[in-house]
């Protein structure tokens, strides 16, 4: 797999708006939000909680809808695709890394790399060897039968990077990754998703409110109270509101 930096965007999101409505009040939890997420690049979506950036996941997903505006993932419109095609999107195209790991407690690390596999019905050696190098890639060949409970925070989230790894996606979306890890776990949590993107030319996003996710991504958008206030990019120092 390479990095396409420069090409199409891999999302788009133009206008978009996501209200809940409570106790008779609404709550704008995405005001008029427009930005691109290239591909190959790590974007961070920081803000603030209740500033909107797990909703912005959400809707970039597929699994939330706006109430108005449009998301689109590689040139498709979300809104134009029924149920089965964005569970199909998810599950092809989009590995996700949550804050609390996400891991099956009963299983060890190799099965619980091998769950998205096994819901694409691959092949049992060939499953296999997609868990194994995976595992390696993180460092955690010698852990594959442990149990999450027999290894430390930072090896269970590397556990969480591989499964994601080991789906092939072309993005993979990212909960607060760093959130329940010390500074330093975390800072090897990150450079582990640097790789992603360098090594596999996997477009990586994250959501946080970690400074070293800020300053560790290509591209930094900043949320709050909902709205886009600021974009900045590594690479030149240029910023745009």
């Amino acid at each position: 797999m390479t990095s396409q930096v420069g090409s199409e965007p891999i999302v788009r999101v133009q206008h978009v708006h996501r209200i809940y409505h409570l106790s008779g009040e609404d709550i704008h939890a995405i005001n008029d939000v427009t930005l691109d997420i290239s591909s190959g690049r790590m974007t961070a979506i920081v803000g603030r909680s209740g500033s909107g950036k797990t909703t912005f996941l959400n809707l970039i997903a597929g699994l939330d809808d706006p109430d108005e505006g449009e998301v689109w993932f590689d040139g498709r419109a979300l809104k134009t695709m029924r149920d089965p095609e964005r569970l199909l999107l998810r599950r092809e195209r989009i590995g996700f890394v949550f804050q609390n790991f996400g891991l099956l407690p009963l299983l060890s690390a190799a099965e619980n790399v091998g769950v998205p596999l096994r819901m694409r019905q691959m092949a049992r050696h060939d499953r296999e060897e997609r868990v194994r190098q995976a595992l390696e890639w993180v460092g955690l060949a010698e852990r594959a039968r442990h149990r999450p409970y027999e290894l430390s925070g930072g090896e269970q989230q590397r556990v969480a990077i591989a499964r994601a790894l080991a789906a092939q996606p072309s993005i993979i979306l990212a909960d607060e990754p760093t959130g329940q890890l010390d500074s330093q776990t975390g800072r090897r949590i990150l450079e582990l998703m640097r790789r992603l993107v360098v090594e596999q030319g996997i477009t990586v996003v994250i959501v946080s409110h970690d400074p070293q996710v800020m300053e560790e991504a290509d591209v930094v958008h900043e949320l709050r109270d909902g709205r886009l206030i600021d974009t900045r990019y590594k690479a030149n120092g240029q910023s745009s509101v």
